[in-house]
């Protein structure tokens, strides 16, 4: 099996997985905090991760998206548990893939903090310290790699200065890095032009700036460390129509001018956007989703024309969508 780098050169787009919260629900996991679940749940984890390697998957993402410190004290659980919740998610992940016995990629899920950083909020009584940022990601990243992970997935980032504190920790270990902001739509006031920012004001353009700013890696350029960039999630709710796979789609081709515009070549992009619009229904309590599998399928190929080269989905978006987007990159 070649690594996880290695793939990357190679033009076959890829197929990343679908939800992992909304998949725990479904299968009667319902946590304060999902990573808890490597610990009390761990047949449901790996039947989760080989439910998307059963659909298809190339890659799959470890259920760690909330494990920092920083978000199981939130959750009034054990901050010290962050490294073993870990490496049983990555244990978890792993056994997936040995059952399955194909050739799959494990991805390390990282998360944003819970809230604004010091970093953007200008100080530590409204923003998270940036030293408690920083060595939140840092054991979460140490327990990634002696796990045994073949690359990160800094993911649902809505502040760039987060991702490249992320990123200058992962740039260590030597392994790939993927960045993935959540964006909105804007309008330029001035210009008109659509615009996709986070809830932090960052844009695909201002992701590259600060990366390469050099501001949290003592001046080092990080885009040299990153090999993917992309986005994930995303639900607009008066906006339909940039919500789901358009979403990805005209995400994907902000970042590909930002890049180009910059002259930036050799990255890869990733997108994996949620399942539309979510429903509750208030005598189940259960979410439903506006874009089925069929419905996201049919704008696959709009998305890797559009650069797209590590696709999958988030939220709400399950093993039958993560199937149908691998029928359509087969005949590719």
């Amino acid at each position: 099996m070649k690594s996880f780098a290695e793939r990357l050169t190679d033009d076959q787009p890829m197929v990343y997985d679908g939800g992992f919260g909304s998949q725990l629900f479904e299968h009667g996991v319902n946590l304060a905090n999902s990573s808890i679940a490597n610990l009390s749940h761990p047949a449901e984890v790996v039947a989760v991760h080989r439910a998307y390697i059963d659909a298809g998957a190339n890659a799959i993402g470890t259920n760690t998206f909330v494990v920092s410190p920083l978000h199981l004290e939130m959750a009034d659980a054990d901050e010290d548990d962050a490294e073993h919740l870990t490496e049983l998610a990555v244990q978890h992940a792993r056994q997936a893939v040995e059952e399955s016995g194909k050739d799959v990629y494990v991805g390390g899920s990282i998360g944003p903090s819970p809230g604004a950083i010091e970093a953007d909020a200008g100080d530590t009584v409204f923003g998270i310290p940036n030293a408690d940022v920083r060595s939140a990601h840092e054991r979460v990243i140490s327990a990634m790699v002696k796990g045994g992970v073949d690359f990160f997935v800094i993911e649902t980032q809505f502040s760039a200065k987060e991702a490249a504190i992320a990123v200058d920790i992962a740039r260590q270990t030597g392994l790939p890095i993927a960045v993935n902001m959540t964006y909105k739509f804007t309008v330029d006031r001035k210009t008109g032009e659509l615009i996709y920012r986070t809830d932090w004001g960052v844009s695909p353009s201002d992701l590259l700036d600060i990366l390469a700013s050099g501001e949290f890696s003592n001046g080092d350029n990080l885009l040299n460390d990153v090999q993917l960039l992309g986005l994930n999630c995303g639900a607009e709710t008066r906006n339909t129509d940039h919500t789901g796979m358009p979403y990805a789609i005209e995400g994907t081709v902000q970042m590909q001018k930002a890049l180009v515009d910059r002259g930036i070549e050799n990255k890869r992009l990733m997108a994996y956007p949620n399942a539309g619009l979510p429903t509750l229904d208030k005598v189940t309590k259960q979410a439903s989703y506006s874009q089925g599998p069929e419905d996201m399928a049919q704008h696959v190929e709009d998305l890797l024309d559009a650069g797209g080269f590590l696709i999958g989905g988030c939220c709400g978006t399950t093993p039958d969508h993560i199937r149908a987007f691998r029928n359509i990159v087969d005949v590719r």
